[in-house]
């Protein structure tokens, strides 16, 4: 007998309260619930944010410290050699640049800070050795944790960012690989993958997630999901798709806010103990509603600008988390 949606959520919620987890055909199932029910699953998803992470929010602020020109033809990317998007194309940043957007990260209150470079990857790349200059640097002037997102690595470069201080490594995954190929095709997502694995290799921590609204169905979208927890990694950014003209997806229809939280609460029951965290597209995507992706699974964000479009303001989405009552995780 099928249940109908409140027993169905509160039994796998059950499930992943008492230590259990949900396997796909759980999650396709609340993924067909209707919007009558979705409330109830974000109840239930911020539950278990609770349960297993507490009421810390681990903030991370970015800086696209090199920009445009990508080689990759990411049909969502502003940043790709192959769109015609109008963006600001600029060479590396300085240290002292990427230095003051640090300090700006650490008086904001960012748990975190990001360096992100656009193009393929870091091997034979000349500005690497300037890149691990402006790490040690930021690393001897503020007390961030630092992050940076600089495409694939080799075995060299892994070891050479652990050295200059970086903790965690950002290399999302974009897709699920049925659908990756309908989003890329001057890498795969096998590449993707490898790297992953070398960075966790090196004993390295993993910020890994994708973008949602490409166009994915909901197989495809949960498909990543499972990828994710099989592969470990310990922060989840979920971007929203916020089509850009210029771009291959400029005329994408943009998804419902419902089905947006939907997504967060799901991904929550299926990575109960990660880092699920708001990334770009939320303010756009979710208007008024964005605070309640905080009560539907949520423990991490972005905050400060995106690589090419402006955020929220920092100080509305502090008083969002202290309105709600989350705490921002301290340096201090």
């Amino acid at each position: 007998m099928l249940m109908n949606g409140y027993d169905l959520v509160f039994s796998l919620g059950k499930k992943v309260l008492g230590g259990g987890g949900i396997v796909f055909d759980e999650a396709m199932a609340l993924a067909a619930l209707d919007d009558a029910d979705t409330p109830i699953l974000l109840g239930v998803a911020n539950k278990v944010r609770e349960t297993f992470t507490g009421s810390q929010i681990d903030t991370c602020e970015i800086v696209n410290a090199r920009a445009g020109g990508c080689s990759e033809n990411c049909k969502f990317c502003a940043q790709s050699a192959h769109h015609e998007a109008e963006i600001e194309v600029y060479p590396l940043m300085g240290e002292e640049q990427i230095l003051n957007a640090a300090k700006k990260a650490e008086t904001d209150g960012a748990y975190r800070f990001c360096i992100v470079t656009a193009g393929r990857g870091m091997e034979d790349d000349p500005d690497f050795d300037a890149i691990i200059n402006a790490i040690k640097l930021v690393g001897k002037e503020t007390g961030l944790n630092q992050c940076c997102s600089l495409g694939t690595l080799g075995d060299e470069q892994v070891a050479a960012i652990k050295e200059a201080g970086i903790t965690r490594y950002h290399h999302n995954l974009e897709a699920g690989q049925s659908f990756f190929d309908e989003i890329c095709t001057t890498h795969t997502y096998e590449e993707r993958v490898t790297t992953i694995k070398r960075i966790k290799a090196a004993g390295l921590e993993v910020c890994s997630g994708g973008i949602i609204g490409l166009g994915e169905t909901w197989q495809n979208r949960i498909e990543m999901a499972f990828a994710l927890k099989e592969l470990d990694v310990d922060s989840i950014p979920v971007n929203v798709l916020n089509p850009i003209k210029g771009t291959a997806l400029e005329n994408q229809e943009r998804l419902s806010p419902m089905e947006i939280l939907k997504t967060f609460a799901i991904f929550r029951l299926i990575l109960p103990d990660k880092i699920i965290r708001y990334a770009g597209g939320r303010e756009q995507n979710l208007g008024e509603l964005m605070p309640l992706g905080l009560l539907s699974g949520v423990n991490g964000m972005l905050i400060g600008n995106y690589l090419t479009t402006a955020g929220r303001g920092v100080a509305e989405d502090m008083a969002t988390l202290t309105g709600l009552g989350l705490n921002p995780m301290s340096l201090r």
